[in-house]
């Protein structure tokens, strides 16, 4: 492990109050360029759906545009929610991100919806059913076919194809009528569920510390304990996800990360979910000591303060973890005089670590 670890970043593509998709769009334009310039080693955006905060619903529709002006920083999902997809689609979907660009794709997959029960059945069928079924018209719970999906997007992303039985013999798919440079593929997980799975089929595994906060150390030594070799990799492969923000004080630091706070507490308290607050008197004004009990229950697995104390926090993360990267999620937010279409405290947190760490700016 390098003492310094590999930085990447994750994106929610975050809205605020005020700002239209297509300018959330843009600010996450401008972030995935920044990490570009500097030689991020990932840049990764997430899949939830039905959340008024969360403009990343289509990884696959995002990093197609989002990716256009970048020529080095690898592009992934982060994950795709496959319950939510048919593996085919899924497959399709990262072949033509790699058509156009090469081996930069990551293919990363969770077994969670990213969403409400009832916007994930809306997912897979219309609303009120949300059914999938096979061949021979019998339901098909996609939790349970997760491991059987994953196997099938693996077999569509290589030059064969994946075949399977039919009545009349046997039938092959292609996920693209040429497959030269395949997308990598990661499981991702809050649970020990996929640490094994990713384990088994040899490979390789995230998980998702920025949400959970608790038992990162757990899922990555079962993971490692149980990893078997394969065609996918020969040795476990892992990093660690973290929220970070970089402010020219801890305390503006902290003070730019209350709008996160109080949306992980509507979340967690089960309130009704509203855009990203500003930072200053509108989430001030709205903060409860509920909203502040679940940032205390979770900020000890962040990384928030100045550029130094937030560059030493990652550096100790990844040696507790034995990683050699780091996945940094920007959560500074937004002031109220900050344009619509730019994220000037994420980019800032960004351009600081990247100075911190010693990246040459391309």
């Amino acid at each position: 492990m390098t003492t310094s670890p590999a930085l990447s970043i994750l994106d929610l593509i975050p809205v605020r109050r005020g700002q239209t998709t297509g300018q959330a769009l843009a600010a996450s334009k401008e972030l995935v360029e920044t990490a570009d310039r500097f030689g991020f080693h990932r840049y990764w955006v997430a899949e939830h759906h039905n959340m008024p905060a969360v403009a990343s619903t289509s990884p696959a529709l995002e990093l197609m545009h989002l990716g256009q002006r970048t020529t080095r920083i690898r592009l992934g999902s982060g994950g795709v929610m496959l319950p939510n997809h048919a593996p085919l689609a899924v497959a399709e979907q990262f072949a033509l991100l790699s058509a156009v660009y090469g081996d930069r794709i990551d293919l990363g997959i969770g077994r969670a919806p990213g969403t409400d029960p009832y916007t994930s059945a809306a997912m897979r069928g219309h609303l009120g059913e949300g059914r999938m079924v096979d061949l021979q018209g019998n339901p098909i719970d996609p939790v349970e076919q997760f491991p059987q999906h994953i196997m099938d997007i693996l077999a569509l992303l290589t030059p064969a194809g994946a075949t399977f039985p039919v009545r009349t013999g046997q039938h092959t798919l292609h996920a693209s009528p040429r497959v030269d440079d395949s997308a990598q593929v990661w499981l991702l997980g809050s649970s020990g569920y996929s640490a094994q799975l990713a384990a088994a089929l040899g490979l390789p595994y995230v998980f998702a510390n920025h949400f959970a906060g608790r038992g990162t150390a757990a899922a990555i030594q079962l993971y490692r304990d149980s990893f078997e070799p394969s065609q996918h990799g020969d040795e476990p492969r892992t990093f660690v996800t973290v929220n970070a923000a970089v402010g020219s004080t801890a305390q503006e630091a902290w003070d730019l990360v209350q709008p996160h706070v109080y949306q992980m507490g509507q979340l967690r308290l089960g309130t009704p979910l509203e855009a990203q607050r500003l930072v200053g008197e509108d989430v001030e004004s709205v903060l409860t000591d509920g909203h502040r009990r679940v940032g205390e229950s979770m900020w000890d697995s962040w990384a928030v303060g100045t550029a130094t104390q937030v560059a030493d926090r990652l550096r100790e993360i990844a040696q507790e973890f034995g990683v050699d990267e780091i996945m940094v999620h920007p959560i500074a937010g937004a002031r109220p005089d900050d344009p619509l279409d730019t994220q000037p405290a994420r980019v800032d947190t960004v351009e600081a670590l990247a100075q911190e760490f010693g990246l040459e700016r391309s």
